[in-house]
């Protein structure tokens, strides 16, 4: 969808001040379905969902697998590794939406959008949704993958609640690099800086391996870091085991990292210049 049409859709009535939620929905709608349509246009763009997911299992797997979980023994390898992976493509995929929204203040696709009278924080909100979809695909894609290599489920209702929570923590990690997409000035800066953040969290976690053999100190760093909780409880969704601890971490750095990031994202939005 164009930004005329746009404009002709959802423009607000001359002389409105605030706009109410129907407004906002309406808004959040027309650009989520206009991202799409770019999706479209441009297939290209679902190749890090669609290829991501595959060449991670792969590799780790038959990598990994059998130095970790001993020679012959991939498939109990799988069962550790694919729920991990699913807290790790929230991470990937957020950096994609930092770079793609920096992207779009390089080109005017973003200036054109503020200059419109429509809610400043519908752009963000809808650049999330259709991202938490493209997130959604690469994980049934890493599922389909792991269930190929030998993947067990002792839950479908954890299955689900388990894609549910890397969901959300997946968005909440999306607001931040919408604020980075914003303030800093090329996507090749946001992809340094995301690079030197995802590599201590997902590497000093237990998505790949279990953290006993791990020095104290690299222990105490995972105990804090919220990859490890969401890997630990998606094992524990869909395997069974202990859920509480990981469940409860996981939803307090989604909740509290949304509620810090969302406002400083739609306000540095407002008032870029």
């Amino acid at each position: 969808m164009s930004a005329a049409t746009v404009t002709s859709s959802t423009m607000a009535p001359k002389g409105e001040g605030r706009l109410g939620l129907r407004a906002h929905l309406r808004h959040t709608g027309a650009l989520a379905r206009r991202n799409l349509l770019w999706i479209k246009q441009d297939p290209e763009s679902m190749f890090d969902a669609v290829l991501m997911p595959i060449v991670f299992t792969l590799l780790f797997v038959f990598v990994f697998g059998g130095a970790i979980a001993g020679k012959g023994n991939q498939d109990a390898y799988v069962n550790y590794v694919v729920p991990g992976l699913m807290a790790m493509m929230g991470m990937n995929m957020a950096m994609g939406v930092g770079t793609g929204f920096n992207q779009d203040f390089q080109t005017g696709v973003m200036d054109r959008f503020r200059s419109l009278p429509i809610a400043r924080s519908s752009v963000l909100i809808a650049k999330i949704v259709v991202e938490v979809g493209r997130m959604l695909i690469a994980v049934v894609i890493l599922l389909a993958v792991g269930f190929a290599l030998g993947l067990s489920v002792s839950s479908v209702p954890g299955l689900f609640a388990a894609i549910g929570l890397a969901m959300l923590f997946g968005s909440s990690i999306m607001w931040i690099f919408l604020t980075l997409g914003v303030v800093m000035k090329s996507a090749q800066a946001i992809q340094a800086m995301g690079f030197l953040v995802m590599m201590p969290l997902q590497f000093g976690s237990s998505i790949f391996a279990p953290t006993a053999s791990m020095p104290g100190w690299l222990q105490a760093f995972t105990d804090y870091n919220p990859l490890s909780a969401l890997a630990d409880s998606a094992r524990g969704l869909i395997n069974g085991g202990p859920l509480t601890h990981g469940i409860t971490v996981t939803l307090i750095w989604s909740v509290t990292l949304t509620a810090v990031m969302a406002p400083i994202a739609i306000h540095k939005f407002r008032t870029r210049t």
